[in-house]
């Protein structure tokens, strides 16, 4: 099983995934290892990544998300993947191998309002993303809709880690 943990920055996925983590045994990784230098410095800088930046950031999951499935090994990623094409990228060939068992894989979004988020950044230090950011991320979100059937839909809003992940665990 691999569980991606998608969400807007300072929405819980490293926190989140970190304790699901430990609670399943299993590997934890954040997509932000993923990131090239050159992006790094631009989110540090409160230069908002476009899609060209992120391309190959994305192909780096997708091709580590494969190397686990191929291998049967389980794992929780982190990233952001704010939008449906980006989504699409991350699963590529996914269900292929995974023998179209859809379980294999899975996306939990974490979802909160952007003033709870906001609360968040504002307590949290040593992250090379800025707080100025937020607004970019909520403006390029395109939430998981129906037809995205790997994906599931976690609220977040005034809930401990504790009760996120509790959550999480009833969902899988």
């Amino acid at each position: 099983m691999i569980l991606i943990l998608m969400g807007v920055c300072g929405s819980g996925k490293t926190v989140v995934g970190e304790a699901l983590a430990k609670e399943l045994n299993i590997v934890f990784r954040d997509a932000d290892e993923f990131h090239s230098v050159e992006n790094k410095n631009k989110m540090a800088q409160s230069i908002p990544l476009t899609d060209e930046d992120r391309l190959p950031w994305l192909q780096a999951i997708n091709k580590y998300i494969l190397q686990r499935i191929e291998t049967g090994s389980s794992g929780i990623l982190t990233c952001s993947a704010l939008k449906k094409q980006y989504r699409q990228i991350l699963l590529y060939n996914c269900t292929d191998s995974c023998k179209n068992d859809c379980s294999a894989v899975k996306i939990i979004y974490l979802k909160g309002s952007e003033e709870c988020i906001q609360q968040r950044l504002e307590k949290r230090s040593g992250h090379f993303m800025p707080p100025a950011l937020l607004k970019s991320q909520f403006s390029t979100l395109e939430e998981p809709t129906s037809d995205e059937i790997l994906c599931v839909t976690v609220e977040i809003d005034g809930k401990s880690v504790s009760d996120i992940v509790k959550n999480i665990l009833g969902i899988l």
